[in-house]
């Protein structure tokens, strides 16, 4: 039996329903595709005007324009993104793959960020019209602070989550400044705006953790309460591995997420998407409710993963049940 959940029934304002566009977000993701192809802007556009749901977005500017602290969070994070970068060392500085990859603890150890990890670039994470030539990501997590995520929807988890887009933002340019001062060309780019570059299936690859049914990636320690920000560079970095902490089929058996969900946009079961078996959240129903509630945050905040401590303890248990399991077979 789902737990009663206080924000059910949810009605969107009719102000919002009347810009929807006639096409289905789903339709723009790939719902129900069994053939891979690039992925579409669907939404967090640089540029709203250029994609179908442009108009929503202004909607939720308008949304978040009503609370004043939204303001100056979006002025700070500007500050942040307008800060020049260090122009390129002429003289290259030379080190192993796994040197420049040891090299990103600095960051974590500095406070800069949480999570480091690195991918290799894939063409498949890569937005329909836009290119990438570098050949690595550098991809860093920054952590929310529980006491302000757990208020979901209220705006103060709203405001934590552009407090941590504004430090993701930092830590990029950091890193993105001290590649550049080693020689090594470096873009830092930084969410929700993110342009080209897929970032979730980047933090997979580089070992963040796996997708959760909520659509976010679920860290073994931190659960979903982060947000992310990457740097792309040709600097020979090693790629770190991805992880397998039984994630996976935890959440095909919780369903606090899906009973937590306003709008019931959380599917059951995975879905087919561009060719691949996946979770995934119904974009037409969470977004009216996103737009409404400064973005809601409510399916990270209620993960158990995500409440401190807990995550260590719960990936724990599923290695040693893995590790049973193996045995017996």
């Amino acid at each position: 039996m789902a737990r009663e959940n206080p924000h059910r029934p949810f009605t969107p304002d009719p102000e919002q329903m009347a810009v929807f566009p006639e096409i289905s977000g789903n339709d723009v993701n790939g719902l129900g595709e069994e053939t891979p192809r690039p992925v579409r802007m669907i939404y967090w556009a640089p540029n709203p005007p250029d994609i179908p749901h442009g108009d929503l977005q202004m909607y939720f500017y308008g949304q978040s324009a009503k609370v004043p602290a939204f303001a100056e969070a979006r002025a700070k994070r500007q500050e942040v993104l307008d800060a020049p970068l260090p122009a390129v060392a002429p003289e290259i500085v030379q080190n192993s793959p796994e040197g420049w990859t040891n090299s990103l603890t600095q960051f974590i150890e500095s406070g800069d960020c949480e999570l480091a990890g690195v991918a290799e670039v894939r063409g498949d994470w890569i937005m329909e019209g836009h290119e990438i030539t570098q050949s690595r990501v550098i991809v860093l997590g920054v952590v929310h602070d529980y006491g302000e995520i757990s208020q979901a929807p209220d705006p103060a988890a709203g405001l934590e989550v552009m407090a941590q887009y504004g430090r993701a933002a930092a830590a990029a340019k950091t890193v993105a400044g001290w590649l550049r001062e080693q020689g090594w060309d470096a873009e830092p780019i930084t969410g929700p705006m993110s342009g080209a570059l897929l970032m979730i299936p980047a933090a997979l690859s580089a070992g963040f953790g796996e997708l959760g049914k909520h659509g976010s990636i679920i860290n073994p320690t931190y659960g979903s309460s982060f947000r992310l920000s990457a740097v792309l560079t040709n600097a020979p970095f090693a790629p770190t591995p991805a992880v397998d902490a039984g994630i996976d089929g935890f959440c095909a058996s919780c369903k606090i997420c899906e009973d937590a969900c306003p709008p019931e946009a959380i599917f059951q079961e995975k879905q087919m998407v561009r060719g691949k078996s996946k979770w995934y959240v119904n974009f037409d129903k969470c977004l009216p409710f996103f737009n409404q509630t400064h973005g809601c945050a409510i399916c990270i905040a209620v993960c158990p993963w995500s409440r401190p401590g807990v995550g260590p303890n719960l990936a724990a248990k599923l290695a040693r049940r893995a590790e049973r399991l193996e045995n017996e077979g």
